[in-house]
């Protein structure tokens, strides 16, 4: 058990929407500037966050979600990812409360801050209002007796208005004002409809960032944010899974791009400390898996929108369909699952040719399919785990497939809705769920110890012939 002391804060809102990105990311532009060394974390299992945090701190952004793991783990990577920091900063998911299927708090940006100890700043969209403000922040500080918001945020602020407000925060709260942001359009980041684009579409984002940072020094109080981040308590933490290491340090190979952009680079710690080597490569870019390709992980990401050009990269087809026959070991999830499909569909509707290790079509639907979390359970031994295993996992993708599989069974927490879904078999797992191995280390173990397999059964060169698309 490690006790330590950390300066941290947590960024919620009353409802998605209200500008929390924003905030976070120009706090930590501004602190950055500052000469602070920073630490950042989204609460959740979004992907595309994170990717702004990264941008800004130059380092990975992680996420913290207490469905898929307990309070103990979420405490342990709080610490291992923020020991050489000055600062954490957590930004929440939608609405303060909202938690698992709408109607509990649990692990939402609450659950989190009530975990980690984090004192919350609640960011309001300050238009409409004035004396009701103060009912508002005084509900949320009340709806729960160990809150933990104590201070607040006005986004897209009349600069001429504050001054009231500020004075009604004052008399008629207990939290602290903590300054406003005015609209601010030129450093607006674009939506589609999986949220905010990525990081790495946004025009100008280091411009923009700038721009929030000069605004955040002048009309936030980040001295106020620096000292409510420097009172909260120590924190206790227990040591995190240590994996079972293999040999051989198998190579994984990972596909990273604009089109598989989705990464829980915890996912990758993991199985680096299981003894895996671990290679990106581009499906977009790239004609061969990297030299001695042991194991392959297709996450998820925006395959619909490359479809022309994955499709038209027949060598890279070519290449994993002849490696899937050899039975490389194989996660597909989501955009990955997508791509293994017989044929993809782009948000225009045309179809694409695609690998053709899963039969089947993927074509847009107009609808979210088994939006949120479930915990998937196997049906048969597979390359991750025994019948009978299970992981907590979550699924977010318009787009479907009239072949899901199912070897897996997924069931959502709450309201025990159930569905069939992945293909697995000794070495795949492909299916729209989406995988965080903290949720159940075991499968990460079982992933490092079935490519090291690989390498050491391929080690008279056939793996060479088998990844460059070579004849069985």
């Amino acid at each position: 058990m490690s006790l330590f002391s950390l300066p941290r804060i947590l960024i919620g809102a009353a409802a998605s929407g209200s500008g929390k990105t924003t905030v976070t990311c120009g706090i930590m532009q501004a602190l950055l500037n500052r000469g602070l060394r920073l630490s950042s974390f989204k609460c959740g299992p979004d992907y595309i966050d994170p990717m702004f945090h990264s941008r800004i701190i130059g380092a990975a952004s992680r996420n913290l979600d207490l469905f898929f793991t307990g309070e103990e783990t979420v405490k342990a990577l709080l610490l291992k990812h923020s020991k050489d920091a000055d600062l954490a900063l957590m930004e929440g998911v939608m609405g303060y409360y909202d938690g698992v299927a709408g109607k509990t708090a649990a692990a939402g940006a609450y659950d989190l801050a009530r975990v980690t100890g984090a004192p919350s700043i609640l960011v309001l969209q300050a238009r409409g209002m004035s004396l009701s403000l103060a009912a508002l922040i005084n509900g949320f500080v009340r709806f729960r007796p160990d809150s933990g918001i104590r201070g607040v945020i006005l986004n897209r602020c009349p600069p001429a208005l504050y001054p009231l407000l500020k004075e009604i925060i004052e008399t008629e709260t207990d939290v602290r004002p903590l300054g406003y942001l005015p609209d601010m359009a030129e450093a607006a980041f674009e939506s589609r409809h999986l949220g905010l684009v990525t990081a790495a579409e946004v025009k100008n984002l280091k411009d923009k960032l700038q721009q929030l940072a000069v605004q955040c020094e002048k009309t936030l109080d980040l001295d106020g944010i620096l000292e409510l981040a420097a009172a909260a308590p120590a924190l206790t933490a227990k040591p995190l899974f240590a994996p079972r290491r293999v040999d051989g340090a198998p190579r994984i190979a990972v596909a990273r791009d604009e089109a598989f952009c989705f990464h829980y680079e915890d996912n990758y710690d993991l199985l680096r400390e299981a003894g895996a080597d671990i290679v990106f490569f581009s499906p977009l870019q790239d004609h061969t898996l990297p030299d001695g390709t042991a194991g392959l992980f297709l996450g998820g990401g925006y395959p619909e929108l490359h479809a022309r050009t994955l499709s038209g990269n027949k060598r890279m087809l070519e290449c994993i369909g002849a490696a899937r026959r050899r039975g490389l070991p194989t996660i597909a999830e989501c955009g990955g699952f997508l791509y293994l499909h017989d044929q993809l569909e782009d948000d225009t509707g045309c179809a694409y040719p695609m690998a053709g290790v899963v039969k089947g079509r993927a074509s847009k639907s107009g609808r979210m399919g088994h939006f949120g979390y479930a915990a998937v359970t196997a049906g048969r031994d597979n390359l991750l785990c025994r019948a009978g295993e299970s992981i907590r996992a979550h699924e977010f993708h318009y787009w479907q497939s009239d072949n899901e599989g199912g070897d897996f069974h997924a069931e959502k927490p709450v309201t025990g809705k159930s569905w069939p879904c992945v293909h697995a078999d000794g070495s795949l797992y492909a299916g729209f769920p989406h995988l965080y191995f903290y949720a159940n280390p075991r499968f990460a173990e079982s992933f490092a110890a079935a490519c090291a397999a690989y390498a050491a059964a391929d080690g008279s060169g056939r793996r060479d012939k088998a990844i460059h698309g070579g004849d069985a």
